[in-house]
């Protein structure tokens, strides 16, 4: 049996991030790329204005030193938290539902007026979530140790 691996073999800790500028969301899109996750995992909280996704993804940060080291690629749970939300729309995504496996692969960013604008979350499969925010404030913070990816590769992207 294989063990889980742990922040503290790679002298390095869980990932806490804040994205409030559209350079500081290119880099965060980068690291949620190809999470996946379950109906069951998205949350809207109206009154507070946040979406939140709980997602499993890739350690895109980790990649070449797991491949330097020869061993397997790892995912995390992380929590990826969109504020100050005005609306959602959710497109071939049914919240709630667990059996559901949703793949992201990119979230895009196109401003609006006075800071306003809106969030795409694309889905592999034609799925999309769009988020009407007041502002850019989104949140991404690791929430468990990683562990190995059960595919034990990193994900392709035919170019």
């Amino acid at each position: 049996m294989t063990a889980d691996a742990r922040f503290e073999d790679g002298a390095e800790g869980p990932l806490r991030l804040k994205a409030e500028t559209a350079e500081d969301l290119a880099v965060m899109a980068v690291l949620v790329q190809d999470a996946v996750l379950s109906g069951a995992d998205i949350t809207y909280d109206r009154k507070a204005r946040r979406l939140g996704l709980l997602i499993n993804r890739f350690r895109w940060e980790d990649r070449a030193q797991a491949e330097a080291q020869g061993r397997p690629f790892e995912r995390v749970r992380a929590l990826l938290v969109i504020s100050d939300v005005l609306s959602v729309q959710l497109s071939g995504v049914a919240p709630g539902t667990a059996g559901t496996v949703l793949s992201l692969l990119d979230i895009g960013w196109a401003p609006g007026v006075d800071g306003t604008g809106r969030l795409t979350l694309t889905l592999a499969g034609d799925g999309a979530i769009a988020v009407e925010v007041e502002c850019l404030n989104l949140a991404l913070r690791d929430v468990t140790r990683p562990y190995v990816a059960p595919s034990r590769k990193a994900p392709q992207h035919p170019e």
